[in-house]
């Protein structure tokens, strides 16, 4: 039952993605066919996080790059990457893989609202223990608001997809920080 949700939401979102994209190409075609290659570049930002985290025995390392389109002022759709290495020593090494798919909708210049569906490969060995290793996929369904001033971004988003049983987040509601350059 789970999974067919997660089929069912994923389809749907990759449909509402080709829409936007197809629907913003045809229009481009039809009124700017002038226009260059380069033109697409101006109109790319490039992005993404880091984070570290240390303490006594722990070790947390992530790398997120990402890339968004600017179809408009007001709307932007985009790519991530994302990667994370985490070991409790004598309890479990981790890593995590998986990308994502962002779009972004600024109302007004400063309020930024956003919708992603990341889609992560987790991997754990549990240190110690005769149990086998967990290998399993993790689907998030993000929608967040935040506040926007210049390239960076400040605000909180929900995973609507979060469950109790093998997730890789312990909340669903999460802050965040977004830089595009």
């Amino acid at each position: 039952m789970r999974k067919n949700q997660h089929k069912c939401v994923s389809k749907i979102i990759l449909a509402l993605f080709i829409s936007l994209i197809s629907n913003e190409l045809l229009a481009q075609q039809q009124g700017l066919s002038s226009k260059s290659n380069s033109d697409f570049w101006k109109n790319v930002q490039f992005g993404g996080g880091i984070g570290l985290g240390f303490g006594t025995g722990y070790t947390d390392i992530s790398l997120a790059p990402s890339a968004i389109y600017n179809f408009n002022e007001y709307v932007a759709l985009g790519l991530g990457a994302q990667y994370t290495y985490a070991k409790q020593r004598a309890f479990y090494t981790s890593n995590l893989y998986g990308g994502s798919i962002i779009a972004l909708f600024n109302p007004i210049r400063e309020i930024q609202i956003s919708a992603e569906l990341e889609e992560l490969r987790v991997n754990v060995n549990l240190d110690g223990s005769n149990s086998d290793p967990q290998d399993y996929w993790n689907t998030g369904l993000f929608f967040g608001l935040g506040y926007r001033n210049g390239n960076v971004t400040i605000g909180a988003r929900y995973n609507v997809l979060q469950d109790g049983t093998k997730n890789v987040y312990s909340q669903a509601f999460m802050p965040f920080v977004r830089v595009y350059f």
